[in-house]
């Protein structure tokens, strides 16, 4: 097997653990789902895989060593993701109750289209990019599986490759998610879905604030 296809098979089994462990980003996902429908989470979900790249990007310049070993360079990005996931989940738990059966299905794609494209994609790109613990995932297995001498556009492939897998394991979770039995089980606890992925999101904020660097 060619080095890279190794480096990369290597990657790939690691990172797919990554991919399909509860976090701030399917949480997200699966409430863009329920509330607001499958366009939405699709385009969520290709938020969430271009922040990927950016967590790549750094990792790959360097930048992600320095953020490891400052303190305060990391408080910066831990807090900012702190407020972000507390500010989504407190907004989840004032939202009202949510009429989503496939009976109005006519009706709801209309109304779907009040959250824009780029509302949709900023709240998958703010989920995945202010999650500092990434930095120390994507830190710690290319310094790990990736050979220093691997020229630096082969390693963004590799980010690319991760990144359009994330993609598609979302855009999957997306069509799931929007089914006509999924969305009328949902419509009929919405509220209640609305206030559990609420309570997830301020503890994952919470959770976050207590993670330390290089921890």
């Amino acid at each position: 097997m060619h080095p890279y296809l190794f480096e990369l098979a290597s990657l790939m089994a690691i990172f797919s653990f990554a991919i399909i462990s509860p976090g701030a980003d399917l949480a997200m996902v699966m409430r863009q789902s329920i509330v607001n429908g499958r366009r939405a989470a699709i385009i969520t979900s290709f938020g969430v895989g271009t922040a990927l790249m950016v967590h790549v990007t750094y990792t790959i310049l360097g930048l992600g060593l320095v953020i490891s070993q400052s303190i305060y360079l990391f408080n910066i990005v831990k807090w900012c993701g702190v407020a972000y996931l507390i500010y989504i989940g407190v907004k989840a738990l004032r939202a009202g109750k949510t009429d989503v059966s496939a009976a109005a299905q006519e009706g709801i794609e209309q109304a779907q289209v009040s959250q824009s494209a780029l509302k949709a994609f900023g709240l998958g790109f703010a989920a995945n990019a202010l999650n500092p613990k990434a930095v120390f995932f994507f830190l710690s297995i290319f310094s790990t599986v990736v050979h220093a001498h691997t020229p630096i556009p082969v390693k963004f492939g590799y980010g690319l490759v991760m990144a359009s897998c994330l993609i598609l394991w979302f855009v999957g979770v997306s069509l799931f998610m929007t089914t006509p039995r999924m969305r009328a089980a949902f419509s009929r606890a919405s509220q209640w879905i609305d206030r559990l992925s609420g309570v997830v999101f301020i503890g994952l904020g919470l959770k976050l604030a207590n993670e330390k660097a290089g921890g």
